[in-house]
């Protein structure tokens, strides 16, 4: 039986029969916020763009703080919890072990530890830690519940002050808890736009001084083939497995799964970080053009959900900004009768892409770089 590796489905449907369970470990539900900072630096690439939002921005009746705004993605705890689960156990016929992890908080987890026959979900969170003049996200899964709000508590004054307790002490304290994973998420994603180079040099400073308290690196579901490639090269450098990680935001489920025979999440945490054992499969979805899946998932943000909760339904209700004054956030919906004209062009814009015709035409030019001669010729070779 093979222990350690990985596969793509749609070369290797049998891959499965040697494992009884999948686990999806990187996934956000509506708990998690999303920064809206992007939206300006995207803007200033594009004069046209850049000059229709400051003419927006000037005339609005609060003003615009795109780094205190954010939106939360669609799916409730419970949804994304049978998204992933779907996936695994009707799709693949496994048993599914399922970590979700929004940004710096663990409120889904314990949402759905509240029932009764969810007490073994893992406490989960992928936890920003701002590093010299960037940041980096870790996988945090699997945080023993009498502990948690307190380690939570603690991820979050370092995530907003850069201060208290130094980042090394607190992955080795992590370290010590035999049943907690430590995974470092998309880590050549260069989220501050630093550039390359710098980028670099903040990955191998951060791996010097914490890389014994990593238990593995991710190839993430939402990232390039070549990016992967080159995390897989860092994680054989520093001697550690490689694991998957779907990263979904939106509704489609996550894109790479991990193959294993545990029985329970624990039993999947020694199985990575004692045996360094992972069997990572590449879902059909990765195969897609990542722009594409992107804006897939864009539409999954912004589209309405007439069955969800009230006051979840539109995207408006899911994208919040202060209140005059700098008040505290709260939705956008609330703060108009209607969304901009502009606004709603751009997402039908946007809503171009589910045509089935511009679909195939976009496959066409823009297909995955993955490279499937390579794959069948030799797959050991292909993320080397």
């Amino acid at each position: 039986m093979r222990s350690s590796g990985f596969a793509c489905f749609w070369e290797d449907r049998e891959c499965v029969q040697n494992f009884q369970s999948a686990a999806s470990i990187h996934s956000h539900t509506n708990c998690s916020r999303e920064t809206l900072g992007f939206i300006p630096d995207f803007a200033e690439k594009w004069p046209v763009l850049r000059g229709m939002l400051r003419s927006k921005c000037e005339t609005a009746r609060i003003p615009v703080d795109f780094h205190a705004a954010y939106w939360t993605p669609p799916l409730s705890p419970q949804r994304a919890l049978e998204v992933e689960r779907g996936q695994i156990e009707d799709g693949l016929g496994l048993h599914g072990l399922v970590s979700l992890t929004d940004h710096d908080s663990i409120q889904a987890p314990l949402f759905l530890r509240a029932s009764a026959h969810m007490q073994e979900f893992p406490i989960s969170l992928e936890w920003s830690v701002p590093f010299g003049k960037t940041y980096f996200h870790l996988g945090v899964h699997n945080l023993p519940p009498a502990q948690s709000q307190e380690i939570a508590e603690i991820f979050e004054q370092y995530r907003a002050h850069g201060s208290g307790v130094p980042v090394t002490e607190l992955l080795a304290i992590l370290h010590a808890l035999a049943d907690v994973l430590v995974v470092f998420n998309h880590p050549y994603w260069d989220q501050t736009r630093t550039g390359d180079a710098r980028h670099e040099v903040a990955v191998q400073a951060f791996l010097e001084q914490n890389h014994s308290f990593l238990h593995a690196f991710e190839l993430n579901g939402l990232r390039s083939w070549k990016e992967n490639r080159k995390a897989a090269q860092l994680a054989r450098r520093w001697g550690k497995p490689m694991i998957s990680g779907g990263d979904r935001h939106g509704c489609e489920p996550s894109a790479t799964l991990n193959l294993t025979n545990a029985q329970s999440f624990a039993e999947f945490v020694r199985e990575i970080r004692v045996e360094q054992q992972s069997f990572v499969l590449f879902m059909p979805q990765y195969q897609e053009p990542t722009c594409v899946r992107i804006i897939q998932g864009l539409l999954d943000v912004i589209r309405e959900y007439p069955d969800f909760p009230a006051g979840t339904q539109r995207w408006d209700d899911r994208v919040f900004h202060p209140g005059p004054m700098g008040a505290c956030c709260e939705p956008l919906s609330a703060m108009w009768t209607a969304p901009p004209a502009l606004i709603e062009r751009c997402f039908r814009i946007f809503g171009m892409v589910e045509n089935v015709t511009l679909q195939r035409v976009l496959r066409q030019f823009l297909s995955a770089d993955i490279d499937v001669s390579l794959l069948r010729a030799d797959p050991s070779r292909v993320l080397q």
